[in-house]
């Protein structure tokens, strides 16, 4: 089993966690999430034009390229966190530049050196799959892909297939962090998208709070939480590890006893 599949067998809905390289103490931040209970870690891979992120990630990403993050410092980063925790799934999210400008070979043997156990790529759809999955795929690196309130029953397929890891449920037709979907809406995507697929179904974009996540628990296999963990990286400074471990320990509790 890889890290992602032992980890959504576990008897529980899962965490998953994310936060920008390079913004603040990445390694201090990443171990806070782990500590406060996280399943699943999101490694942001910083950007000059996020356009699927809201202010809170963009912000982030403005931060960590005016420290002068690179993505040698994301890969440095990446293999650090896996020789603190050898069994926490580490799954990198990002954009296609920085992941194929130097081929997609070299990036996914950057990814297997690392330890890097899955990547999402916003911006290279499933049509443009030959682009980077079959280079993950031979390095046994699992290619993440969203699924959408647009993504209707002729599309599905196209998206599911060489996905792997779980599916991420892009829960609002927008960018991240500024709106919440109907619960309603997300039970019933979530439903649709079970129906379709064996592989995990993470739902994201817009939970903030304990309840929240709780309330997506309830139907779906994971849970994923970026920009309110994000906000306190920026507004907390030193004190950002402390206040990341609280909030996350208070949403994997509210998520890992959602049923």
């Amino acid at each position: 089993m890889t890290h992602l599949s032992s980890t959504f067998a576990k008897s529980h809905p899962v965490l998953v966690c994310f936060v920008t390289a390079g913004d603040g103490d990445t390694a201090a931040n990443l171990d806070a999430l782990v500590e406060g209970g996280a399943d699943v870690i999101e490694l942001g891979m910083p950007f000059t034009d996020p356009m699927a992120d809201g202010p809170a990630i963009q912000q982030a990403n403005i931060r960590s390229l005016g420290a002068g993050t690179t993505t040698a410092d994301v890969f440095a980063i990446a293999s650090a966190f896996r020789a603190r925790h050898p069994d926490v799934p580490l799954v990198l999210m990002g954009y296609a530049n920085p992941m194929i400008r130097r081929g997609p070979e070299w990036f996914a043997d950057r990814c297997a050196d690392a330890g890097v156990d899955g990547v999402i790529c916003v911006d290279i759809p499933p049509e443009e799959d030959e682009a980077l999955g079959p280079a993950l795929r031979a390095k046994g690196i699992a290619p993440i892909r969203l699924a959408t309130p647009t993504t209707d029953d002729k599309r599905l397929p196209q998206v599911l297939e060489g996905s792997d890891g779980f599916l991420y449920y892009v829960s609002v037709a927008g960018i991240t962090g500024q709106q919440q979907a109907a619960q309603a809406s997300i039970e019933d995507a979530v439903a649709r998208l079970k129906a379709a697929t064996d592989l995990p179904v993470a739902v994201g974009f817009g939970v903030r709070t304990p309840e929240q996540a709780s309330a997506i628990a309830r139907v779906a296999d994971g849970v994923v939480v970026g920009s309110a963990l994000v906000e306190l990286v920026g507004e907390s400074g030193m004190d950002a590890p402390v206040r990341l471990k609280d909030l996350t320990s208070a949403l994997a509790d509210a998520v890992h006893s959602a049923r």
